[in-house]
C-alpha cells in the first residue's frame, strides 16, 4: 500500500459518501469529491508505465467514467447521459481487456457467471423499468457483462477484481433507482465503484 497516494482517495471517497447523503449547502461536498476521487484514481493509472495501449483505454475509460460521475449526480435527472459516458468508459475498458484474456474454459465460465448474476438482476428489474429506458438498460447490461467477461477471464488480477465490483455496483445502483431504494445506497454503489475503479487502475502495470 502506498499511504501518500491511497490516503487522499480514501479521503475523497468517504468524502462523495457522506456528501451524497447530505442536502443544501452540504451537497457541494459530494459535488466536488465524487468525480475528485474518479481523478485521483486515474492518477494511478497516468503515473504507470507498461503497456501504452492498456494504459491509454484505461484513462479514456476513466474520463468516461468522470463525465458519468458528474451526470450522475446533477440536481435535474441526467440518468441517460450519465449510462451512455459509463457505456463509453465500458467500451474502453474492453479494449484494454481484449488483449489478455484466456480463451477456452476460463472465458466460458467467466461468461457464464457474469451472464446468471447480471441476467437475474435484469429480470428481476425488467418490470420496474420505464418502457423508454429498457432497451439502453439491456444494451448497457450487454456491454458491462462483456467488459467483465473478458477481465475475468485474465484471471486472478486488478482488473479482475476491478470487474466484479463494477457489475456488484451497478446492480445496486439499478436496484436503488428502480427498485424502490436500498438501505445505506451511497455506500454500497459507491463503495464498490471506487474499489472497482481502483483495482482498474492498479491493473495498468509499470
Amino acid at each position: 500500500m502506498n499511504l501518500r497516494r491511497d490516503v487522499p482517495i480514501a479521503v475523497a471517497a468517504i468524502a462523495a459518501i457522506v456528501g451524497a447523503s447530505l442536502d443544501g449547502d452540504g451537497r457541494w461536498l459530494h459535488y466536488i469529491a465524487k468525480p475528485l476521487t474518479t481523478l485521483l484514481i486515474a492518477a494511478i493509472a497516468w503515473r504507470a508505465g507498461g503497456d501504452p495501449g492498456y494504459r491509454r483505454a484505461i484513462l479514456a475509460g476513466m474520463a468516461f467514467s468522470c463525465i458519468g460521475d458528474i451526470a450522475l449526480m446533477l440536481p435535474f435527472d441526467a440518468f441517460v447521459p450519465g449510462l451512455v459516458a459509463f457505456l463509453l468508459a465500458h467500451l474502453c475498458y474492453i479494449v484494454a481487456f481484449r488483449a489478455g484474456f484466456k480463451a477456452g474454459r476460463a472465458l466460458l465460465m467467466s461468461g457464464a457467471l457474469v451472464a446468471l448474476f447480471a441476467g437475474s438482476n435484469l429480470i428481476g428489474l425488467w418490470p420496474l423499468l420505464p418502457a423508454e429506458l429498457k432497451v439502453p438498460v439491456v444494451a448497457y447490461v450487454l456491454v458491462l457483462a462483456l467488459m467483465a467477461t473478458l477481465a475475468l477471464a485474465r484471471g486472478p488480477r486488478f482488473a479482475a477484481v476491478g470487474a466484479a465490483f463494477f457489475v456488484i455496483s451497478d446492480c445496486a445502483l439499478a436496484w436503488d433507482r428502480f427498485g424502490g431504494g436500498l438501505p445505506a445506497a451511497s455506500l454500497i454503489v459507491l463503495g464498490t465503484y471506487y474499489s472497482a475503479q481502483y483495482c482498474i487502475a492498479r491493473s495498468v502495470s509499470r
